[in-house]
């Protein structure tokens, strides 16, 4: 008997092992038993730090899904649990109507003997949709957990750009003042008066256009999760890379087993199989052996085995292209945040800079050495280097995320 053969009898396998007296049969979980992919999206890690924001954000998304990839998941389990039984005999009525009009019912139990694999390919199915069906959980988690930390970005972001805004025409009303007087005076032109109030229109303008980024990200925040996450500030730190397998390697391997699953069950159709069937009723007891197939042979059955033989190096070869994507993205993502980190470690030397070259000036415009002008344009060169700065910030923290989504980091498996 075959590894993963189902015995009829005690001991029919060579591993099974004869209890003694009054002794508990232990439960016996063999190799075959256990879904190593199962196992494996069970302890995948995720990237987020426990108590952070960005933690915080995934347990309120997390808490409100709708989880229709549980639902089947589900399913596939139930067809799972019926597909282990399907060695066992079967039992139906045959009601049938004879050439003299008479109606006979009979009682008819069928037993597979030998089916070429059919039925062990069956149960192999069942358990690789199960596979591909938690496969499609967690990747529905992890994007889901994705989309909401990036309005949560986006809503900080807004948050942040409000505030430099604000300080911006705060300071920028002040210069405005500053010229009004200056013109009312007679000192300066009507002209530098009129461009400085364009200035704080455009600034006026865009401290909107950042509030209504944060209005809409938050109601979209909202939408997603069981509570309000208004209050919560700051960014939350990723955790340290993990070493999990890509997700998309993970369901190209899923779905490798379940297009073998499927081969098999296509070769066993093709080949004769024996079964013992009984009938009992108004026709008669009947007892018998029986030589069925689902297909007969044809000129070109040799040929559609070559083609289901076909079908492993196939999705072979669809594993290794899914790891090659996904180590490509991957890659490609981790120098985009290198990138990103870099170019906003330097946004933030020059910011430096630009605010000490923005204090000199202002010194100097107080000891009469610079005008008015003068020091808004070395002010509009600060602001620009702040808003640049803010911008490279949240871009990397975006690449970081997105990083972490490609590697499926975001939704931790035990908790899923």
């Amino acid at each position: 008997m075959g590894e993963g053969t189902v015995s009829r009898f005690l001991g029919g396998e060579p591993s099974a092992a004869t209890p003694g007296p009054g002794a508990t049969k232990a439960v016996a979980v063999k190799p075959t038993d256990a879904s190593p992919i199962i196992a494996s999206l069970q302890t995948r890690q995720t990237a987020l730090i426990p108590g952070t924001p960005y933690a915080r954000v995934a347990e309120a998304v997390m808490a409100s899904s709708s989880r229709v990839a549980e639902a089947e998941l589900r399913v596939a389990q139930l067809r799972a649990e019926a597909a282990k039984k399907n060695w066992l005999p079967k039992i139906g009525p045959r009601i049938s109507l004879n050439s003299l009009g008479e109606l006979i019912a009979d009682l008819v139990l069928q037993q597979v003997l030998f089916d070429n694999g059919r039925k062990r390919a069956e149960r192999d199915l069942a358990k690789a949709n199960v596979e591909i069906a938690a496969v499609a959980i967690v990747e529905d988690s992890n994007t889901r957990v994705y989309e909401a930390l990036s309005r949560y970005l986006r809503a900080e972001q807004g948050r942040e750009l409000q505030k430099h805004l604000g300080t911006a025409l705060d300071d920028m009303q002040h210069f405005q003042w500053v010229m009004n007087e200056r013109v009312k005076g007679g000192v300066s032109d009507m002209s530098d008066l009129n461009v400085l109030n364009q200035k704080l229109a455009n600034i006026r303008a865009r401290s909107g256009e950042a509030r209504e980024s944060v209005t809409t990200a938050l109601a979209e925040l909202s939408a997603m999760s069981d509570r309000s996450l208004e209050a919560l500030r700051g960014l939350g730190d990723l955790g340290p890379r993990s070493a999990n397998e890509a997700l998309g390697v993970i369901r190209a391997t899923a779905e490798r087993d379940r297009a073998l699953a499927e081969a098999r069950i296509a070769r066993a159709s093709h080949l004769p199989g024996l079964s013992a069937t009984g009938s009992v009723g108004d026709s008669g007891d009947n007892y018998g052996l029986e030589v069925t197939t689902d297909q007969l042979f044809g000129l070109g059955t040799m040929a559609e085995f070559k083609a289901i033989e076909a079908t492993k190096e196939i999705a072979e070869r669809r594993i290794a292209e899914a790891r090659e994507d996904a180590a490509r993205e991957i890659q490609s993502q981790s120098r985009q945040l290198e990138a990103y980190q870099r170019q906003a470690a330097e946004a933030r030397t020059l910011t430096v800079q630009a605010k000490q070259n923005l204090d000199l000036f202002q010194r100097q415009y107080e000891g009469g050495q610079r005008q008015v002008m003068d020091v808004v344009g070395v002010y509009e060169t600060y602001a620009a280097a702040t808003e640049k700065e803010i911008e490279l910030k949240y871009k990397a923290a975006r690449a970081a995320l997105e990083l972490a989504r490609l590697r499926g980091a975001l939704a931790e498996g035990a908790r899923i």
